[in-house]
């Protein structure tokens, strides 16, 4: 059993993320964002902390709606990094704004989060990283391989002798399903 399928289970912070979202695939660009953002929250500190400070992070950003943060301009960003629910660090809460304005791009080019994700899979995750880093602000390796996993795009999220596995299987998350035949790549 991996490592966070052993732990989770019973935790007070952990247990209900990983029964219910982690490895879970989802379409929805708001999950999408969210999770990218709590992952570059993440980068050098515990995930138990983000999980902890995570509606804290929703309030303060808008609920994680695109749009809006891509909205947020110095007075924003001002507020955000006086805010003690969120991880106050200037570079993460920059790359979060600057990130949604490049979701807005990823509308314009394929139609969204999702289908630009869609566009690229299958990919090794050094491939991941290489367009990750390309495309968007502050996803180095651990941060594109935890948003791939907590997503189904790679494998690994849950053991399979996880209860979790079998639930997540069922969904055929995309580390399963071959892409769509004619399905562009770009």
């Amino acid at each position: 059993m991996s490592t966070y399928c052993a732990f989770a289970p019973g935790h007070p912070v952990h247990e209900s993320y990983h029964a219910t979202e982690y490895g879970f695939p989802s379409r929805d660009e708001t999950v999408l964002f969210e999770r990218l953002c709590l992952e570059i929250m993440q980068a050098g500190l515990s995930w138990e902390l983000i999980l902890k400070r995570r509606e804290g992070m929703r309030r303060a950003f808008a609920g994680f709606e695109v749009d809006r943060v891509a909205a947020m301009g110095p007075d924003d960003e001002a507020r955000l990094l006086a805010d003690p629910a969120i991880i106050r660090n200037r570079l993460k809460v920059a790359a979060i704004i600057e990130n949604a304005r490049r979701v807005q791009v990823l509308r314009a080019s394929h139609g969204g989060f999702a289908d630009w994700l869609d566009a690229h899979h299958p990919l090794e995750k050094p491939d991941w990283i290489k367009l990750f880093r390309k495309s968007l602000k502050f996803t180095g390796g651990e941060i594109v391989g935890e948003f791939l996993l907590s997503l189904g795009y790679l494998p690994g999220a849950h053991a399979e002798d996880c209860p979790v596995f079998a639930r997540v299987a069922a969904l055929q998350p995309p580390w399963q399903v071959a892409p769509a035949a004619g399905r562009r790549r770009a």
